[in-house]
C-alpha cells in the first residue's frame, strides 16, 4: 500500500467510532478545492505497512475502526490485502472514495470487507467536469457507484463539499435526482487547509448552505449540514 501518512486518533472521520485515518497517495481526480493536494501524485510510500500495523496492534483496546482515505484508495493494487490484515486485528473499516472505480467498490462489498463507505458527490452531473477537474469524465461510472452503494447492506453516506466559486443551486437540484431518498447526504463547508490545489477558493456563508440544504431536503429528508459553524 502506498501510505503517505496517518492520523492516530479521530472522532470525526468514522461516525460512531474512535478511529485512525490512513492516507493513501495518488488520485484520479484533480478537484480544484482538494485539501490533500500533496497526495495527488505521490507514488512512493512515506509510511511503511510495518509501522501502521505495529501501531494498530498497540491501539486495539482504544480504537475500534480505521478510515482509509486519500488521495483515492481504490487506486491501490493491494487494497484488498491491506484491509484483510486490518480486519484480522478486529477493526471495522470505513472507505472514503470518489466513486470513479465502481468495480473495486463492488468487489470489496462482495468480499464483505467494508463496514462503512463514504462517497463524495462532487457536484451535479452537469458541473462534474469542472468540479472534479476531469473534463472528459465518464459520468456513468459515478452513477454506477451510487447504485452499488445504495444497494449495499452496509452503512454509507454521500456528501458534497461546497465551494463558493464552484457550486450553485443547480448542483443541488441535480443531486436530488442522483441519489434516492433514504440515502444519508451531507452538505459540507469547504475549508481552506492552506494546501489546496487551486488557491483563492472560499467557503459559502451559512445562509447559502442552509438554502442549498432546503433544496435537497425536498426529496432527500436524510440530509444535513456538516462542518458548519
Amino acid at each position: 500500500m502506498n501510505i503517505c501518512g496517518y492520523q492516530k486518533t479521530t472522532l470525526l472521520d468514522y461516525p460512531g467510532h474512535v478511529a485512525a485515518t490512513i492516507f493513501t497517495g495518488g488520485c484520479n481526480f484533480r478537484c480544484p478545492f482538494c485539501h490533500n493536494s500533496d497526495l495527488l501524485s505521490k507514488s512512493v510510500a512515506t509510511v511503511s505497512e510495518e509501522e501502521i500495523f505495529s501501531f494498530l496492534q498497540k491501539r486495539k483496546n482504544i480504537l475500534s475502526g480505521i478510515c482509509i482515505t486519500g488521495g483515492e484508495p481504490t487506486l491501490q493494487p493491494d487494497l484488498v490485502e491491506f484491509i484483510e490484515k486490518v480486519r484480522s486485528l478486529g477493526y471495522k473499516v470505513k472507505l472514503d472514495t470518489n466513486g470513479y472505480r465502481p468495480q473495486i467498490i463492488s468487489d470489496l462489498l462482495s468480499r464483505n470487507m467494508l463496514d462503512y463507505i463514504a462517497m463524495d458527490i462532487k457536484a451535479g452531473f452537469s458541473n462534474y467536469p469542472k468540479v472534479s477537474g476531469i473534463l472528459n469524465i465518464n459520468i456513468e461510472t459515478i452513477k454506477e457507484s451510487i447504485s452499488i452503494i445504495e444497494n449495499s447492506e452496509i452503512d454509507y453516506e454521500f456528501r458534497t463539499t461546497v465551494v463558493k466559486e464552484l457550486h450553485t443551486k443547480q448542483d443541488f437540484f441535480e443531486v436530488t435526482e442522483m441519489i434516492s431518498s433514504p440515502s444519508p447526504y451531507y452538505i459540507q463547508s469547504f475549508k481552506d487547509s492552506g494546501n489546496i490545489l487551486t488557491p483563492g477558493l472560499s467557503s459559502c456563508d451559512k445562509e447559502t448552505l442552509e438554502y442549498y440544504l432546503s433544496i435537497v431536503r425536498e426529496k432527500l429528508p436524510n440530509s444535513s449540514l456538516r462542518g458548519v459553524d
